[in-house]
């Protein structure tokens, strides 16, 4: 009988070697846990296709889901925050901005740009919840303000998408007032006679849900989007008492009777170039 003796320990083999997956080749629905390819939940617009979750997305994914041809032109794209303040939490607000820019590659939590939907000019200005939590500051105010002189001076609609966890705390008065001054601005776009569509996402709460967001000619929202002034927490602890089932998601809201309708996000362009033209018209 021959024996073989392993003359070296830990002999790599096809059944150890360790598989490496490239990282964000799959994406895992976090409401189903549905697994699909990125390249899958693209196609689909972020939208799981067994149970219809709408993953959150930034402004540049919505502006390639609505522009024709993704074809725009972007406005006002180098404002940035000061600091008035001279604020400090855990660290300096000037410290905090230089490090969400670089690595969202944002300048605020807004882009705006003007451009074509089903041939119909349009002012898109789009949050963007990866900027400090979509937090509105004087930037986002100023931003907005100014999209609406552009639709003005150009006599074409506006719509805005919220996605925003509500006042940023880091400029206190100064992001106060920015609910004053949006809704100072669309009421002269109304003055004018020119739309506005309000587009509510997950989340849509605070200042801005009191102030531009719910202002819309048009008030729309994606499905499940939760839309509230203070969270579902808050208002538990504040009147002690249990929320209803679903309480302050869309579809809530819609039956309570502060949106018009509810659209899934592969529909929105559709829809929204429709309402365009029940205007224009």
């Amino acid at each position: 009988m021959v024996w073989f003796k392993r003359r070296k320990q830990g002999v790599v083999t096809p059944t150890n070697e360790k598989k490496e997956t490239p990282e964000g080749l799959w994406y895992k629905c976090p409401k189903c846990k549905h697994v699909v390819t990125h390249e899958e939940d693209v196609t689909n617009l972020y939208i799981c296709s067994v149970c219809s979750y709408h993953e959150k997305i930034d402004s540049l994914a919505y502006f390639k889901i609505l522009f024709d041809h993704n074809k725009y032109k972007e406005l006002n794209p180098n404002l940035t925050s000061g600091d008035p303040l001279n604020f400090e939490d855990t660290k300096k607000y000037v410290d905090r901005l230089k490090d969400t820019e670089a690595k969202t590659h944002l300048k605020d939590a807004i882009r705006t740009a003007v451009g074509k939907i089903e041939k119909q000019d349009v002012v898109i200005a789009c949050m963007d919840f990866n900027f400090i939590g979509g937090s509105m500051g004087s930037v986002v105010g100023e931003k907005i303000a100014r999209a609406i002189d552009y639709s003005i001076k150009k006599k074409i609609p506006l719509l805005i998408i919220s996605k925003s966890g509500g006042a940023r705390m880091m400029e206190a008065a100064y992001s106060l007032m920015q609910m004053a001054k949006t809704a100072a601005k669309l009421s002269q776009l109304a003055k004018e006679k020119l739309p506005y569509i309000s587009l509510l996402t997950d989340p849509t709460t605070g200042g801005v849900t009191a102030s531009f967001a719910m202002l819309g000619d048009i008030n729309i929202a994606e499905p499940e989007a939760l839309i509230a002034f203070a969270g579902p927490r808050v208002v538990k602890e504040t009147i002690g008492k249990d929320l209803p089932v679903g309480f302050q998601t869309s579809e809530f809201v819609l039956e309570h009777g502060f949106l018009d309708y509810i659209v899934p996000r592969n529909e929105l362009k559709k829809k929204i170039a429709l309402s365009i033209k029940l205007f224009n018209n």
